[in-house]
């Protein structure tokens, strides 16, 4: 039995489990890594501490199941980490992908005709250099989370990335082959500092820090790594994840998706996976506030004591009572891309209750997958086929119903709440034989529920004047677009 280890680095912990080429998983160890936010709108986060809670994971997954056969490793995404190249020390912060302190790089770039989202790593990269190597003379490395892992697990012997990650930097080219000389000349980031672009399944490097010094195997963006651990390897085949926000992704096949950044449906174009040098592309819809409004109501208005008391609350009540939640607490993204919405509810009476509004938070986000989907449709060119669904949400029966309501769809529900290990798991099995193609993974899809439309009117009309209120409502952010 062929079994490999995962290291998965989310926003808020690292995680590594040992997955059997059924997709078992043996054994899993994690530790808390929460990011810090030293100004409104700044998230960094300590590279150090992450590379020690991946090898320290690491080893205990390893201690607890045995030696592994392979490594994959799955991260989140454009967050940039620059490093010294001798030392291995990371020059200052990590920069979460959620920081936002280059806007006014961006827009000073978008002047000058490159165009990049404050979001990608792209200037979030020359922040780094521009406080820690102005004048550009330090032999220095620039990882995403995948890099900087594959760096510390093979004792600074691999430099890569993987054309998933790669493609959502805002440094490579159309095709996501290579980096774009046009770009890192504007930004001033030294050629010599970009890590090899490999294929997200195959090896590329040896982690001679664990037992048995095990080849990496897969390195893969977080959300296509959900997509693939849910079997979505098919072009239509959708998976929505929803944490902290929502994202939308779905295969398109081998050729590259003809928006260039953004579709006129809000959707923007991805490297699902590169295999053996033939790249599948997709497309991504992405959704900015979800989980993290039912953590509102836990933490900020206490109407809930945990996520999962928002699924009892809200069936207590048969509707909303015509109230409306709009989740837009940073802006609203596909299809509008409003950065300057902001969250509302609308509709409130005396007779509102506590129930009415966690309902109403959860229709509302809802609502925004409804968008989601409706947007890829567009996009796609015609009706998704299924569409699958993981996250922290996935688990709340009310929200699934609402969904399924609201999109008119079908709504197959992922048995593992985390999809996204299995998915690096698979890809590294692949890379080493213990799974024949990618394409098999869509036979292994087996939800653990299946939640179809009710018939019920999901006041879809409603929704939509709820966000025509909600829209512009700090008007001179409404006007930034990347």
């Amino acid at each position: 039995m062929i079994r490999v280890l995962v290291v998965d680095v989310g926003t808020s912990s690292v995680r590594s489990s040992v997955v059997d080429e059924t997709g078992r998983v043996q054994a899993l160890h994690q530790v808390a890594t929460l990011p810090s936010s030293p100004e409104p709108g700044q998230v960094e986060f300590d590279a150090g501490a992450l590379a020690h809670a991946a090898r320290t994971t690491a080893l205990e997954a390893i201690a607890e199941a045995g030696e592994v056969d392979a490594v994959g490793i799955t991260n989140q995404r454009a967050s940039a980490i620059v490093w010294d190249r001798a030392t291995g020390d990371p020059v200052g912060p990590g920069l979460g992908w959620q920081d936002l302190r280059t806007v006014v790089d961006c827009l000073i770039l978008q002047g000058e005709g490159v165009r990049v989202a404050p979001n990608a790593s792209a200037t979030k990269v020359g922040w780094l250099l521009n406080q820690f190597d102005s004048d550009r003379t330090r032999d220095l490395c620039f990882g995403t989370v995948d890099s900087w892992i594959a760096w510390t697990l093979s004792g600074g012997d691999a430099h890569v990335t993987d054309a998933s990650n790669a493609a959502v930097t805002g440094l490579v080219d159309a095709d996501a082959n290579s980096w774009d000389s046009r770009v890192l000349d504007a930004i001033r980031i030294p050629h010599g500092i970009m890590p090899t672009i490999v294929d997200t399944a195959g090896v590329c490097g040896t982690a001679s820090v664990l037992p048995g010094h095990p080849p990496i195997a897969a390195l893969v963006g977080d959300q296509q790594g959900s997509l693939v651990g849910q079997g979505c390897v098919r072009p239509g085949v959708a998976k929505i994840t929803f944490g902290t926000g929502g994202m939308l992704d779905v295969v398109t096949g081998p050729s590259r998706p003809t928006a260039g950044s953004r579709s006129k449906a809000g959707c923007f174009p991805i490297v699902a996976w590169r295999y053996q040098g033939e790249t599948m592309w997709g497309l991504e819809g992405a959704m900015l506030s979800a989980g993290t409004c039912v953590e509102w109501l836990r933490d900020d208005l206490q109407m809930i004591a945990t996520p999962e008391e928002s699924d009892a609350v809200a069936a207590s009540v048969p509707d909303t009572g015509d109230v409306y939640f709009v989740p837009a607490f940073l802006g609203l993204g596909t299809p509008k891309w409003d950065f300057g919405a902001r969250g509302g509810l609308f509709g409130l009476t005396r007779g509102t209750t506590r129930a009415h509004v966690v309902r109403a938070v959860l229709e509302g986000v809802a609502h925004r997958g409804a968008d989601l989907i409706e947007a890829a449709e567009a996009d796609f060119g015609g009706p998704l086929k299924r569409i699958h669904v993981d996250g922290g949400m996935s688990g709340n029966a009310t929200f699934l119903q609402a969904l399924a309501d609201a999109s008119g769809h079908a709504i197959e529900v992922s048995p593992e709440r985390e999809a996204t290990t299995l998915g690096a798991a698979y890809l590294a099995l692949v890379a080493v034989g213990g799974i024949a193609s990618i394409d098999e993974l869509a036979d292994r899809w087996n939800p653990s529920r299946t939640v179809v439309p009710s018939g019920k009117d999901p006041r879809r009309d409603r929704w939509a004047e709820a966000v025509s209120r909600a829209a512009k409502t700090i008007p001179e952010l409404s006007t930034v677009d990347f």
